[in-house]
């Protein structure tokens, strides 16, 4: 079994900063990516930012100068430093893990965290 424990969202003001983590546990050989999504309501999910276990990150345009996500391959644990946040920031964030387990290569979501920003 794998899972991914996320923490760190909440209500910020516009301007703000979060960071935002996932620890992966379990059954995991090895870790291709992590990355986060987000879902703001009445949108579909989009890409945040990813990052492999070469440290090879890619970052939606929405994100870019703002956001910065990190790999702790020891922890296996992605972080996502969020600053100068902006309202239409506000959305559940969603950590994303691309592994290689028992069964082979599989992909796996956390539960989602809630990050609101305010005016």
């Amino acid at each position: 079994q794998v899972q991914l424990v996320e923490s760190g969202g909440g209500l910020v003001r516009a301007g703000g900063s979060l960071r935002l983590s996932c620890a992966a546990s379990g059954r995991i050989f090895s870790i291709n990516a992590m990355g986060w999504y987000r879902q703001a309501p009445g949108k579909q999910l989009e890409l945040v930012a990813t990052i492999t276990s070469g440290d090879s990150s890619h970052y939606a345009d929405s994100a870019k100068g703002r956001f910065t996500i990190s790999l702790d391959k020891w922890k296996n644990t992605v972080y996502l430093q969020m600053n100068s946040l902006k309202p239409e920031d506000t959305a559940v964030y969603y950590c994303n893990l691309d592994y290689r387990g028992s069964v082979g290569r599989a992909n796996y979501w956390g539960q989602g965290t809630q990050v609101t920003v305010s005016l």
